[in-house]
């Protein structure tokens, strides 16, 4: 099995809100990937006294744990339990339901010799690349699908769509959230690799259109995760100069988990 993960937080100074992790239990007879991106808060703090990569890696760290420790579990339930641990670990302290307390997207997957599990939330990026060699991306793309017009604000986005109906979903601290994610399974025979991206990184299909997601994983698999990431920065920096500006951070966190099964 080969496995890759490459994290860099979006510029020098700025703490990396995202997380990643392989887990392999000793069995020897599957493992997991998880990948969380947490949403940069407010100037005011969302109402918690804890920081985004505090919440990141406690919900991370729950994950990595519970999808190798409980196999016979499915994800949802999964998430939904580290939702509730993390959210335990800080709910005396914190205003949990301010629309902006910490939370991210997530995209997990499982395997055993029978299966590849998986659950996408948000818009994180979960690659499947059969043994063919075709690709499939797992996506959840509800706050892709929104008019521009309706995240004009990040009030008016807290207000009417952020974790309501008809809007999008995110991992914050209410478990319920869990029901909502894309998920599914596949034979394992069906499946020969995983690619984990977070938006940081799927910015060179989404953003900078240099390929779609078959040659962004066969980038992965022939460079290493780093290359991608690499070219990314190098496709800001060329666009940091363009009018009118980019949309949104002109350098953003980049996570990419690559798992040869």
């Amino acid at each position: 099995m080969r496995t890759e993960l490459v994290s860099e937080p979006g510029g020098p100074g700025r703490p990396n809100e995202d997380f990643a992790s392989v887990g392999l239990p000793a069995s020897g007879q599957g493992g997991s990937l998880v990948v969380l991106d947490g949403v940069t808060p407010p100037g005011d703090g969302g109402g918690c006294l804890h920081s985004v990569p505090w919440f990141t890696a406690r919900l991370g760290g729950a994950l990595t744990e519970l999808t190798v420790s409980l196999p016979d579990v499915p994800l949802p339930e999964l998430l939904a339990r580290g939702l509730s641990r993390t959210a335990g670990s800080h709910a005396t302290a914190c205003d949990l339901s301010h629309p902006r307390t910490p939370q991210a997207t997530v995209a997990l997957a499982r395997w055993s010799p029978a299966s590849v599990e998986y659950l996408v939330l948000c818009d994180s990026v979960l690659l499947v690349e059969s043994p063919d060699g075709a690709v499939t991306a797992l996506l959840d793309d509800r706050l892709a699908r929104l008019p521009r017009s309706a995240l004009a604000t990040d009030a008016l986005v807290d207000a009417t769509l952020r974790n309501r109906e008809g809007g999008f979903f995110t991992a914050a601290a209410d478990p319920s959230v869990a029901s909502r994610a894309v998920t599914g399974s596949l034979p394992r025979g069906e499946v020969r690799s995983l690619a984990a991206l977070t938006d940081g990184a799927a910015r060179w299909v989404e953003r900078f259109r240099q390929g779609d997601w078959a040659d962004c994983l066969t980038l992965i698999r022939k460079e290493g995760p780093q290359s991608l990431v690499e070219r990314v920065r190098t496709l800001e920096r060329a666009d940091a100069d363009r009018v009118p500006p980019p949309r949104g951070k002109a350098h953003d966190d980049a996570t990419v988990v690559y798992v040869e099964l």
